[in-house]
């Protein structure tokens, strides 16, 4: 934090010279390539920092969004979409902008702290009122008369993260045995309905189109489902244990470098490691970094067993090909089901 703190108050202070000796406001655009889930939240951050750097600098800062399954997202940027920040909820679809395009450089996640890593969230499920089905834990997703809502792992980091909660829950329940996982992936998915490419898709799908019994999504995704249903008419279950779902940043080395924008997009995410940008993030029910600013919400993050993909899979780069490569075991469940 410390470093964060003399990083961005250095970059404070060069701006403040600037504007102290004379140099002219300008207006600055960025852009931030997020995925599908994040759009309230970064709409209040994006004013806010904005604000905020209007306030040090004098410059005017308009902050686009774009939003959509993550992976597809990073996708996006690799082929040309000029992201000057990314904000996923992977590492994989930051590491792609190294691997398949040089945007960035290898070492990202060890650029800011926490791994590039400043706030986390967890897989839980939403429910129709009364829960009808009584669902409470992983078990209940695989009986055969409840329908489940989750987007495709292909496409979405809200359902590669939803698959492998749901394979690593079965591989603690059996000792570690991936034939039992597998089989236990393949029935929660023998009840899938519909893949969305995206959580934002897979929530309209469960709540205006009233498809299914249960959704699977993100934490923050969940509450701001339940805030719009004050009648009760969707109940949020937390299951026993789940995934720890890891949402790193990066800035785009090379597009800030044509845009001349890498110090307020470095500025940008420093910004969510502040006290301010750590509240704002739990304000949104993602569960920050900052134990000051979790301490503020006492009753917001119920306490949870949280298992790591590098627990059940070894990281990213491990789980990647044997479940969510053409033909690998996603596939070939989801085919079998057809």
């Amino acid at each position: 934090m410390r470093n964060w703190i003399h990083n961005f108050a250095s970059v404070s202070l060069v701006c403040g010279w600037l504007a102290a000796t004379g140099a002219a406001a300008a207006d600055i655009k960025i852009l931030n390539v997020s995925y599908d889930v994040t759009r309230e939240f970064y709409s209040e951050f994006n004013t806010n920092f904005a604000a905020v750097w209007k306030e040090k600098t004098g410059d005017t800062l308009t902050i686009n969004q774009s939003h959509g399954g993550s992976s597809k997202q990073a996708q996006s940027v690799v082929n040309g979409l000029e992201a000057d920040v990314v904000t996923m909820n992977q590492p994989l679809d930051v590491d792609i902008l190294f691997s398949a395009a040089r945007l960035i450089p290898k070492n990202w996640a060890s650029r800011l702290p926490n791994h590039s890593v400043p706030y986390n969230s967890t897989i839980v499920f939403v429910v129709r009122k009364g829960n009808p089905k009584q669902i409470k834990n992983w078990d209940d997703l695989i009986q055969t008369n409840v329908s489940v809502v989750i987007p495709n792992p292909k496409t979405s980091g809200n359902g590669r993260y939803s698959y492998l909660g749901a394979w690593g829950y079965a591989l603690k329940k059996s000792g570690g045995d991936e034939k039992a996982a597998r089989e236990f992936v393949g029935k929660l998915f023998a009840n899938v309905p519909v893949l969305d490419t995206g959580g934002r898709g897979a929530t309209i799908t469960f709540v205006n189109n009233g498809i299914g019994d249960v959704l699977l999504t993100f934490e923050n995704e969940a509450a701001s489902i339940q805030k719009n249903f004050t009648d009760g008419a969707l109940e949020v279950v937390v299951p026993s244990t789940s995934i720890l779902a890891e949402n790193p940043v990066a800035w785009v080395d090379r597009n800030v470098e044509r845009h001349h924008t890498e110090a307020v997009s470095r500025a940008y995410l420093e910004f969510l490691y502040s006290d301010a940008g750590q509240e704002l993030a739990a304000k949104y029910f993602f569960r920050p970094k900052n134990q000051k600013a979790l301490a503020k919400f006492p009753d917001r993050f119920p306490p949870l067993e949280l298992f790591t993909v590098n627990e059940i899979a070894g990281g990213w780069q491990k789980a990647q090909e044997p479940h969510f490569s053409d033909g690998g075991i996603f596939d070939q469940i989801y085919t079998s089901k057809k």
